[in-house]
């Protein structure tokens, strides 16, 4: 019951004001029955096709059943797009017209298209816990931007590969010679990457510890890092300062604490100002979502990304199935 799609198919009826039918299931003869007697305007909504583990394996027989009762076909589902289902990507071998909906055309319009063809100069912003889920996207960006910032727990493996001390602060060891890399490569580029200069410490990973802010060169032993500084904030004020386009994908520090979330809601406060001055930003999916809502400033952005793994994807510049399966044309 707790994965059943009842509590979506209420809200729908809330929002367009009319009754929205639950299917009992999303394949089979009482699906087709109730596709039979709709009237036109009638909205039906299928119950939840990852019931079936076909619907994930892209199964040409389920496929077959899903698409059976319908004519056409339309993905609004970025947030899925980059999975190759059969409810993504299967059903658009039988239906046809098989298009995109706004919503979807949007995320492409700013992710993709403005990475491709954005105004210059445009900048990314790459933040999270990780350089090792975040290395493809990062390279990626540094091909097409011309500055880079590398905020949250991703820094201290830079800092290390830069030989400073990072106290207890999360570093990967097995990927500072990948930051190395990156560092060399944004040097032949003749870009620009931009790593904090100063650093919120904490003696535990705690919302209640005790913090101390200290230069990103003299993080004391037995301390971890959790945020960027106020000073570093404002050298990314004047970093962005002429930037047409900024994409920004993860925060820049544990912005769930409250201690530790100046960071990230001051790179926000900064996008934020930038729009207004008409450059396009894009906050692509994830934690850098929850970031701008939290600091209630996610409708001044120019687009907000509906996609986590689906931003990334196309971020990186990989090919998504669901997108990939649609017409060129209707």
């Amino acid at each position: 019951d707790k994965f059943s799609l009842g509590p979506c198919a209420e809200r729908m009826s809330e929002l367009l004001g009319q009754d929205v039918k639950l299917a009992p299931d999303c394949i089979g003869d009482d699906v087709a029955a109730i596709v039979a007697d709709a009237s036109e305007g009638d909205v039906i909504m299928l119950e939840n096709t990852r019931f079936y583990a076909e619907e994930t394996k892209n199964e040409p027989d389920f496929v077959e059943k899903l698409a059976a009762p319908f004519d056409l076909f339309v993905n609004d589902a970025f947030g899925t797009a980059h999975r190759a289902h059969a409810s993504t990507e299967g059903v658009t071998e039988f239906l046809s017209p098989s298009v995109s909906g706004y919503l979807l055309a949007k995320e492409l319009q700013y992710l993709d298209g403005a990475v491709r063809d954005g105004e210059k100069p445009m900048a990314a912003i790459v933040g999270g816990s990780k350089v090792s889920s975040k290395i493809t996207v990062l390279n990626a960006l540094l091909d097409k931007c011309d500055k880079i910032i590398v905020g949250g727990g991703m820094v201290f493996t830079f800092l290390k590969a830069k030989g400073l001390s990072v106290g207890t602060s999360l570093v990967e060891d097995d990927f500072v010679e990948t930051a190395k890399e990156v560092m060399a490569k944004a040097e032949t580029l003749g870009k620009e990457i931009l790593l904090p200069s100063d650093i919120v410490c904490a003696d535990a990973f705690s919302p209640d510890a005790n913090t101390q802010t200290v230069s990103s060169d003299s993080i004391p032993d037995g301390w971890m890092g959790l945020d960027n500084g106020p000073q570093s904030t404002e050298e990314q004020k004047a970093f962005l300062a002429d930037c047409k386009t900024v994409i920004m994908n993860g925060p820049m520090g544990v912005f769930e604490f409250e201690k530790f979330n100046k960071g990230t809601f001051g790179i926000v406060d900064i996008l934020a100002d930038i729009t207004k001055g008409g450059a396009i930003t894009i906050i692509g999916g994830g934690d850098s979502v929850a970031a701008c809502e939290q600091s209630g400033k996610a409708g001044e952005m120019s687009h907000i990304s509906t996609g986590g793994g689906a931003s990334l994807e196309l971020l990186e510049g990989k090919v998504l199935p669901g997108v990939a399966a649609l017409d060129e044309k209707a």
